[in-house]
């Protein structure tokens, strides 16, 4: 190692830096704080784009390629081909035009022999799902400038079709923002690198740089910047804090400044707090707005040694029944003494003059909540055992004893899914703001064909992955969170809402989805593996009305996001994106009618035959992801039985040989397909997908003979 690369390493550097600082205490001591809180070494910390704030260009090309059948590593190769004058290079300095550059990208990655669709993946590239910045960082950020850093960001970036830079950040957090496509110079040129200190102030010696690419680290080290290699934006902020000498993450995660509508009075909390809990500790009480949730407001409070969280009806006029935080207290303190993971509630006060509104407080339980089903940076294994986890703790809830833990009342017995349709169907009308095809032919069709129900049991009405709290280093559930619309009721309800994500893409805005992702290489159950487990656990038979227990999940979702969209009108809606959700009510509703469709084409003698059942098409075209199944009725008069002047719906209205044809083919489809569902998708997440698989050839010969 040479005399340079020695006095730059990371770990010299940390041990210099600690005889400094013993030094700097030792001669003056009111110094020390001086220095540990900013005001070292380092006065600036510049940071790359793709791959540190926003996720790696890599990973994203790697999961496309997967999604589009495209050979592995195909984009990153034609990326680095070339090196320097290499046709991304020249794209990023502006040398050539978008037009050019997909064009000539597209025909250099297709060069082995397979069509690369470069606009498909240029526009994810590009889109909002993908360009947002890493939380991790906007934190980091934030943390470096309240200690008075400077923050640039240094990027390779690029022209848009539109003639705009693609720089999808906040510039307010910087102080530089340095544009390759804007300078006609890229890394790792060491010009830009000048360019950027210059601007900041900096000598390279006081600034840091993050980094995803090995060349861009070299090239600024060799200029006298420390850097960091970004692999995982959270190991690197960690070292990046090791450097810095101060935290750069909030100490409790998921948590932000309380919103300007969402303000509560803390001269009032902390009186009551004091009286609640006996302490008089003087010091400021601490108030932050968890982010997570859209319904009751959720605060976390600290005061003295006492860290608890405090959840709230919203402000203003609400829906009947609607943000029942009594009940919330209720059936958590019940089912604590029952065994079910729940937060400990400390205190119900309904006087809303405390608060604004009628609150209960619980004890703050630290751990992971996974706001992503797909459970990225876990392995397969990892992800297996938290969906088991789930479905465990679920089975738990609908084993509690009514009688032994005082539920008996907590709801009716019986017609639970009558009852429950009714509600919200009540509840969308109350907030409805149009009208919108699919959910008038849901409100229609639903009560017609209710399942019988079986038992009755605790349901938390709320059941998923990001309600739940895991263990930060195990795959225990901690907790239960969010129990506003637990009753008593039907549990296959809470099965079915459980797997809603299964069925929304990756990039839905709400919640992402699972839809386009593979669950056989991320270890994750299908719907069906994942029901068949909970009927294993339950020791309970399937049910054979799996669709209408879907169709009533999203009907429900559907009702509560246009809930939340009214709210947001008017300002009672505790989440920012709330107002995002009115577009999102009619895309729920017309999932929900597919899985309606999907019960069987019954269904349909029950509507009037004098009302065509079409759909909106525009925000299910604009949100559904390709390749996805689009069910709608035709008028095309080629379709209409002229004997009956109708369309023929059912298999029982087609012409004899035609029926018989169609249960030839029905049964054949659940004797030899259905079965080999499993086998065929392994088959297309392996390696061999390229291959014709044995399987679907010998189903060829199968149906051959058949018929």
């Amino acid at each position: 190692m040479c005399l340079r690369q020695l006095l730059q390493s990371s770990q010299l550097q940390r041990a210099w830096r600690a005889a400094f600082l013993k030094h700097i205490q030792g001669r003056h001591p009111g110094a020390w704080r001086w220095t540990h809180s900013g005001g070292g070494p380092y006065r600036a910390v510049i940071f790359d784009m793709g791959g540190v704030l926003l996720p790696s260009p890599g990973r994203v090309a790697a999961e496309w390629e997967v999604q589009n059948h495209i050979p592995s590593g195909t984009i990153v190769k034609a990326l680095i081909s070339g090196g320097e004058n290499g046709l991304w290079m020249k794209f990023t300095r502006a040398e050539i035009t978008t037009e050019d550059f997909l064009q000539e990208f597209g025909r250099l990655c297709s060069e082995s022999k397979t069509s690369v669709p470069m606009d498909s993946f240029f526009s994810l590239l590009t889109s909002e799902r993908v360009a947002k910045q890493l939380p991790v960082m906007t934190e980091a950020i934030s943390q470096i400038r309240a200690k008075g850093l400077q923050t640039a960001v240094l990027s390779n970036n690029f022209y848009l079709p539109n003639g705009k830079s693609f720089l999808p950040l906040d510039r307010k957090q910087f102080d530089v923002v340095v544009e390759s496509c804007l300078e006609g110079v890229c890394k790792p040129d060491p010009r830009i690198y000048k360019l950027c200190l210059e601007r900041l102030g900096r000598q390279p010696s006081e600034s840091i740089l993050l980094d995803d690419l090995g060349p861009n680290l070299k090239a600024a080290a060799s200029l006298g910047i420390h850097t960091i290699k970004v692999d995982d934006p959270e190991t690197a902020v960690k070292e990046l804090e090791t450097l810095l000498g101060f935290p750069l993450r909030m100490a409790v995660p998921n948590t932000r400044p309380v919103r300007k509508t969402m303000e509560i009075p803390k001269d009032a909390l902390e009186k009551y707090l004091r009286d609640l809990l006996g302490t008089q500790t003087i010091g400021p009480l601490e108030l932050l707005q968890f982010d997570h949730g859209q319904s009751n407001p959720t605060y976390y409070v600290k005061l003295a040694n006492h860290q608890l969280v405090l959840r709230k009806k919203p402000p203003g006029t609400l829906l009947p029944s609607a943000h029942a935080v009594e009940r919330e207290f209720r059936i958590m303190k019940a089912l604590a003494n029952a065994g079910v993971p729940v937060p400990k509630v400390l205190d119900l006060c309904e006087d809303s003059s405390v608060v604004g509104t009628p609150f209960y407080l619980m004890e703050y339980c630290p751990g992971l909540i996974y706001k992503d089903p797909s459970l990225p940076g876990l392995e397969p294994s990892q992800r297996r055992a938290i969906y088991t986890a789930m479905n465990r703790v679920l089975c738990k809830i609908h084993s509690v004893d009514l009688k032994a833990a005082g539920l008996e009342d907590y709801g009716k017995h019986g017609d639970y899914l009558a009852r429950q349709v009714q509600t919200w169907i009540k509840q969308y009308r109350a907030s409805e703001t149009s009208t919108i095809p699919a959910m008038e032919r849901l409100i229609e069709w639903l009560p017609l064909h209710l399942p019988r129900q079986q038992r009755t049991t605790v349901v938390h009405g709320d059941f998923r992955l990001d309600n739940l709290l895991f263990h930060p280093e195990t795959a225990e559930v901690l907790a239960v969170l969010d129990w506003e619309l637990s009753t008593l009721g039907d549990p296959l309800a809470d099965v079915a809402y459980n797997c809603l994500a299964h069925y929304l893409p990756s990039g839905f805005p709400i919640q992402p989805g699972l839809s386009d992702c593979d669950l056989t290489e991320l270890g994750i159950p299908t719907a069906e593996e994942y029901f068949r487990m909970y009927c294993l656990h339950m020791g309970i038979p399937p049910t054979k009305n799996w669709n209408f227990y879907m169709a009533f999940s999203f009907f429900r979702i559907a009702a509560i996001l246009q809930g939340v969209y009214k709210r947001s009108l008017t300002g009672q809606a505790s989440s920012a994106t709330a107002k995002q959700t009115g577009k999102l009510t009619e895309f729920m509703s017309n999932l929900a009618w597919d899985f309606a469709i999907k019960e069987g084409f019954q269904v349909f003698k029950e509507m009037p035959a004098t009302k065509p059942l079409m759909r909106s098409h525009h925000t299910w075209s604009l949100l559904r992801t390709p390749g996805t199944r689009s069910y709608v009725t035709s008028t095309d008069s080629s379709l209409v039985h002229t004997s009956k002047g109708a369309l023929i719906f059912s298999p029982e209205d087609l012409p004899p040989q035609v029926r018989e044809l169609y249960q030839r083919l029905k049964e054949f489809m659940e004797r030899h397909v259905y079965p080999a569902e499993p086998e065929l998708q392994r088959h297309q997440a392996s390696a061999e997908r390229w291959t014709p698989s044995p399987l679907v050839e010998d189903l060829k010969v199968n149906l051959g003979k058949s018929w």
